[in-house]
């Protein structure tokens, strides 16, 4: 296809690509102006123009323009070959996006035509198509006609014979409804409810604890905590250097900048991922960032923390845990606490941008805090964004806890996480490791 992508000049309402006379373009076109006209998208400016050009260009074709940096130049004007690890700008949009999407279709009066969609992991939008409605058997046969018949007369037999077959129907009728009921009552819970079961079954909202990316009191709690685990104080001198921070930009739901003081980009957008999930739950969540979240607040309600050296309340709840945070020469990490333990650090490419990072998703049942407590941390912001991912996605969910040991619904679990990093991006979050008590 030869049609030329639309820039972001020309993103203003009612304002469409070249038209191609398909009737399914047609009614995508129509849902997308329907959405962007909502009042999910129709002050948020930038989500608009996000979500415009991403579809247009699959609608036209232009797959390739799918990218981050692309779609960093050619919507928000950054210049050509901009740090994309540096100014998360589309990243931090695409998830403000799908926020968006999750809720205008939440609250949509009836199932549309087409659903779009914005998958995690990607900048390619899907169209999901509503089977069209079944025609009426009655309807789709031909008509013939016969000659009329006389009914004949029934005989008392057959008249006694209808009445028990229709007594027999009515009783295998009711014992198949029965026996389908108890069926569906009884299918095993999909491991996403499994795993956010407590936070479900509670009264309470769902606390979203953010970390200061600037809060380095984490640190301090941190060394002391290994002191009275019983580190050596020769090694805990070693981690006294300042913790690193994000020091990406971020973007409030109105599409300002924050300042990378306040909070991490990375942590943002597993905030923004995990409050639509609990929307899908049907579970109240409220968000606390920095000292905002007291552990008054985690004594009284479920909580999930995100964000690992950076949080102070991260680095308290796993310090003793067997899978725990550490800084050593310099260097962060993850080390697994036995003797002889293995270790985890990023990797790093010749030009310093992460290539491969670790994360920690710690379920906590009985938790320090009295009260169902989920952390979601990795050693940097990439790793961070896959176990956000982890712990939102059923899919991701199902395949990682398959292996996880018998009765972890009811035990307190860690999940350690790999993720590789493409273009400044996570990619798909992968369990190499899980251990319960």
């Amino acid at each position: 296809m030869n049609s030329t992508l639309v820039s972001p000049k020309n993103f203003e309402a009612n304002q469409s690509p070249k038209e191609t006379g398909s009737a399914e373009r047609a009614i995508v076109l129509q849902e997308l102006e329907r959405i962007l006209t909502s009042r999910y998208f129709k002050s948020a400016d930038r989500s608009k123009q996000f979500l415009r050009f991403v579809v247009l260009s699959k609608l036209d074709g232009h797959t390739d323009r799918l990218k981050e940096r692309t779609i960093g130049t050619e919507v928000f004007q950054r210049p050509l070959g901009y740090a994309t690890g540096d100014d998360p700008v589309v990243r931090v949009q695409a998830g403000e996006v799908r926020r968006r999407l999750e809720q205008y279709y939440r609250e949509a009066p009836k199932p549309p035509q087409v659903r779009l969609e914005l998958p995690v992991g990607s900048y390619s939008p899907i169209f999901h198509w509503e089977p069209a409605p079944a025609v009426p058997e009655a309807q789709t046969r031909v008509a013939v006609l016969t000659p009329a018949v006389p009914a004949p007369k029934w005989s008392a037999t057959l008249k006694i014979a209808s009445v028990l077959a229709v007594v027999i129907c009515l009783v295998l009728g009711t014992k198949a409804l029965f026996f389908s009921q108890h069926s569906v009552a009884a299918d095993p819970k999909s491991s996403l409810e499994e795993f956010w079961g407590p936070a479900i079954a509670s009264q309470q909202p769902v606390l979203i604890c953010i970390a200061n990316a600037t809060d380095h009191s984490a640190a301090e709690e941190y060394l002391q905590a290994r002191l009275k685990a019983g580190a050596p104080e020769a090694a805990i001198r070693k981690m006294t250097a300042p913790l690193a921070t994000d020091s990406s930009q971020s973007l409030t739901e109105e599409g300002l900048p924050i300042s990378p003081e306040i909070v991490p980009a990375s942590d943002s957008a597993v905030a923004f991922a995990l409050s639509g999930l609990f929307g899908r739950l049907h579970r109240p969540s409220q968000l606390r960032i920095g000292a905002a979240a007291t552990y008054e607040d985690l004594r009284n309600f479920p909580a999930v923390i995100v964000g690992g050296f950076n949080s102070k309340w991260t680095m308290q709840l796993v310090s003793n845990l067997h899978f725990a945070f550490l800084r050593e020469h310099g260097q962060y990490m993850i080390r697994e606490e036995v003797a002889g333990g293995n270790v985890w650090t990023t990797h790093s490419g010749p030009h310093g941008d992460t290539l491969e990072d670790f994360a920690i998703v710690a379920r906590l049942v009985d938790s320090k805090t009295g009260q169902f407590t989920v952390t979601v941390a990795g050693i940097g912001p990439r790793g961070t964004q896959a176990a956000g991912e982890f712990v939102t996605s059923a899919r991701y969910l199902e395949e990682g806890l398959a292996g996880a040991p018998t009765g972890w619904q009811n035990r307190n679990l860690e999940v350690l996480l790999q993720t590789s990093v493409t273009d400044s991006m996570a990619g798909p979050p992968r369990v190499i490791g899980t251990y319960a008590w």
